[in-house]
């Protein structure tokens, strides 16, 4: 069968139907930490509009090692350690980064630039897209259960 959006590896599938909330670039330190990628493509989705059809197949780590308590957990897959996905304990949403976690290369492109940090030392990006230091000001955080 074929979704809007797909990813995951052989021993666990996610996908969705729904578009994303939120679509955009990041340059977190947590980001750069964990994927080892000077910026970071990330996609949030409502958190039940990803289904994963092996849940029992993850292993759960918190994904901000400075905050192992905080709501973000990485999930990889139990069998080959692919990164599948980042879990949201408090039900809000599901993040993607599509070229980690096994999505089509063809995925809608980010549009804008989160947690861009000028005294990082970097050249502010200049590709058109909006530049914040946060999430876009009007990004609104699902309700969670």
């Amino acid at each position: 069968m074929t979704h809007k959006y797909s990813g995951g590896c052989d021993h666990i599938h996610t996908h969705s139907e729904q578009d994303p909330i939120d679509n955009h670039t990041c340059h977190c330190s947590v980001c750069k930490s964990v994927t080892g990628q000077p910026m970071t493509h990330v996609v949030f989705f409502n958190h039940e509009d990803v289904a994963v059809d092996n849940e029992a197949g993850l292993n759960r780590q918190p994904f901000n090692a400075n905050n192992p308590d905080g709501p973000l957990e990485l999930c990889t897959c139990g069998e080959c350690g692919t990164p599948i996905m980042l879990n949201d304990k408090q039900n809000r949403i599901r993040a993607i980064v599509p070229n980690l976690m096994g999505f089509d290369a063809a995925f809608p492109a980010a549009s804008y630039h989160a947690f861009f940090d000028p005294a990082a030392g970097v050249a502010k990006p200049e590709d058109g897209r909006p530049v914040f230091e946060g999430l876009r000001p009007d990004f609104v955080w699902p309700e969670g259960s």
